[in-house]
């Protein structure tokens, strides 16, 4: 009978291990997917390769240092900025009667937008005239930069929604860490933008323009449905 329940007790024990083993691994598989959607949507959202030529054509006057200087103060700048939105952005909902589902929905339009205009390779969101340029080169790092450039609507709109979804501490922190790496690359791009623009060349940096366009287009679907589909739920309940 001891070894029977013994027996009984050590299969128990085995079973419980198994399924605990396998809760970790769909809790990891959870995270690096969480993970890797979180820096392709940052990635191409903030489009550090779009940015460059407008970098380039706004520091044009500036030597290496003084451009060194304002690509660091943008970044850090973007960085802050959704961080910001990326925790307030609940608070903003409830004080103006806004669900997340509307948000995706909305973010989705904006991002498929977006998207277009990377795929017909346009290579700058903010259009500065030639004139305009003298005055913005005092404080430029901030705006338009910073902001609209590197943080534009897209990629507010992708850190509020993904906060949301960040329903445990561990997402939150991969989510702000993500940020961080993805704003230190657009930094490391910029400050080496114009040895970038001669290697990859006009027909590369196009072609790269058009990939990352592709991408924000498939998340941009992703984001309208996964907003539709809760509204039409609740609408038909």
């Amino acid at each position: 009978m001891s070894r029977i329940r013994k027996g009984g007790a050590q299969r128990a024990g085995n079973n419980e291990f198994i399924f605990t083993l396998k809760i970790r691994n769909d809790v990891m598989n959870e995270l690096v997917t969480f993970s890797i959607l979180t820096f392709t949507s940052f990635f191409t959202l903030i489009n550090p390769l779009g940015t460059m030529p407008i970098f380039m054509t706004m520091t044009a006057d500036l030597d290496q240092q003084h451009r060194t200087n304002t690509a660091r103060k943008a970044s850090i700048v973007a960085f802050f900025t959704i961080v910001f939105f990326a925790f307030s952005g609940q608070v903003l909902f409830n004080f103006f009667g806004i669900s997340v589902n509307s948000f995706r929905i909305v973010g989705g339009v904006i991002f498929f937008l977006m998207g277009m205009d990377m795929l017909e390779a346009r290579l700058g969101k903010v259009k500065i005239k030639e004139s305009e340029v003298k005055t913005y080169i005092n404080d430029i790092s901030i705006t338009p930069l910073a902001i609209p450039m590197i943080c534009g609507p897209g990629a507010i709109t992708n850190s509020i929604v993904m906060m949301e979804d960040a329903d445990s501490i561990e997402k939150k922190v991969i989510l702000i860490t993500t940020v961080l790496l993805v704003i230190l690359l657009t930094y490391l791009i910029l400050y080496s933008s114009s040895r970038i623009i001669k290697f990859l060349g006009v027909t590369g940096n196009n072609v790269m323009m058009r990939l990352m366009g592709l991408i924000v287009m498939v998340i941009a679907v992703e984001f309208f449905f996964s907003g539709l589909k809760p509204i039409i739920m609740d609408m038909i309940k």
